[in-house]
């Protein structure tokens, strides 16, 4: 009780600044000592690598095909995450995980650092593209194949669209191959 009590009547000593300063320490401190970079997880017993032994190309984009019919037409919501509003990023990390039972970071910046950087020109089936369009800082969706990809778009919802010059080609900023990097062709 005395150690309690000498620890308190010090800290009242410090006054506001000194408190003020304590709080602000440890708050960076805890800060510091947080993870940089949010990693992918797996639920259940499926590893992203062994994503390729369950299915080819032609099997991702049909199931990723078949994810969309369920959330077509879902209104956008910036920081939804359900069927009542959903926002691009939270509409990945959903098809992600229920698609291929990976879980991925809920932020648009923190999934543009999962996987591997892969071109424009070698995307496939899965891979997540993401845009720096005007409206948004940042906008991700998911590759399908024939400059195809499904997101959540802040107009139209959840919806397909093509990868096009005059627009989403104009805006593409990078795509990311989280899917079974090392086992793909």
């Amino acid at each position: 009780m005395k150690r309690a009590f000498t620890i308190c009547c010090s800290y009242k000593s410090l006054g506001f600044h000194g408190l003020f300063f304590l709080a602000v320490f440890f708050l960076i401190s805890a800060c510091a000592t947080s993870p940089k970079q949010s990693r992918v997880t797996t639920t259940g017993s499926t590893h992203p690598s062994a994503v390729k032994s369950y299915f080819n190309d032609a099997e991702i984009e049909k199931r990723l095909r078949q994810e969309y019919g369920r959330w077509k037409g879902t209104r956008h919501r910036l920081g939804g995450t359900g069927s009542r509003g959903i926002d691009c990023s939270g509409f990945v990390k959903a098809v992600y995980k229920d698609v291929f039972k990976v879980d991925l970071p809920r932020t648009t910046k923190a999934q543009a650092r999962q996987g591997r950087p892969i071109p424009f020109k070698e995307l496939q089936a899965g891979d997540l593209v993401f845009f720096k369009p005007p409206t948004y800082p940042r906008h991700v969706g998911i590759y399908l194949g024939g400059a195809e990809f499904v997101h959540a778009s802040k107009n139209k919802g959840v919806t397909l669209s093509k990868i096009d010059p005059t627009y989403w080609r104009k805006y593409y900023w990078t795509a990311r191959r989280v899917l079974s990097a090392a086992d793909r062709p």
